[in-house]
């Protein structure tokens, strides 16, 4: 297993292979979008207190969840690049960034729309709200520090150890609703309760499902762009340009 992830992990084998694998994202991706869509939109049923507006919560929930998973990986991918020297983990910790910071983003706008007809309000400085909006600049302060060193190894070094000590906002987030009095409902799905409609729970995982496999194909896709760019000067990179020539 070790030996197959390291020869992945060479630059010119991940290019090579991930242009195999991307199709196979975007294919799941594109399905899963249309059923929880439909399932969202058709088949789940208004809330009784919240209404239509409850179905904001397909999109928002999955992006909010994106948000916390993305930040590990990034996080996780920065620890292994320090420790084993694996310039793809750098590379996928670089180009996850951005793709989380749009998460991020997207669950405060939804989460905004929502709140505005719930809570009267587009925002209040809630337990949730705030840590998340935390998450949002810990992914532009790892973006513009990645960005301020023009030596790629030492930007690398540098963004990880950001994101690992950023590391901490993560479970804050994830139980802010349980430490903190919060207008933020808590969550409704659990390791050992479902505490909603079944046919709502159905769309949310569609829509769950079908953000990881864009966020693994457009991981892919940054990241392949990454691999040429610093590896412009390899031979099998000029090979490749040359061939398309």
């Amino acid at each position: 297993m070790w030996k197959w992830i390291q020869a992945f992990a060479s630059p010119q084998n991940f290019y090579q292979t991930s242009a195999k694998i991307i199709p196979w994202l975007m294919m799941p991706f594109i399905a899963l979008s249309l059923a929880g869509l439909y399932w969202g939109l058709v088949v789940s049923p208004a809330d009784y207190q919240q209404g239509d507006s409850v179905r904001i919560m397909y999109v928002h929930v999955p992006a909010a969840w994106m948000s916390l998973f993305v930040y590990m990986v990034m996080a996780i991918s920065g620890a292994i690049g320090l420790i084993w020297q694996i310039k793809l983990a750098h590379i996928v910790a670089k180009v996850s960034a951005p793709i989380g910071a749009l998460f991020t983003l997207l669950a405060l706008i939804t989460g905004s729309i929502w709140g505005k007809p719930m809570w009267g309000t587009w925002w209040v400085w809630d337990a949730r709200l705030t840590s998340e909006l935390i998450l949002l600049f810990l992914y532009l302060a790892y973006i513009s520090l990645n960005n301020a060193f023009d030596n790629p190894k030492t930007a690398s070094k540098a963004s990880a150890i950001l994101a690992i000590v950023g590391l901490v906002n993560i479970p804050i987030i994830y139980y802010s609703v349980e430490w903190w009095n919060s207008l933020h409902q808590g969550s409704s799905i659990s390791a050992t309760k479902i505490s909603m409609q079944i046919d709502m729970f159905i769309a949310l995982m569609l829509i769950s499902f079908a953000f990881k496999f864009l966020y693994g194909a457009l991981v892919l896709m940054r990241a392949r762009d990454e691999v040429l760019v610093r590896e412009q000067n390899s031979r099998w990179v000029k090979t490749l340009i040359e061939g398309k020539k």
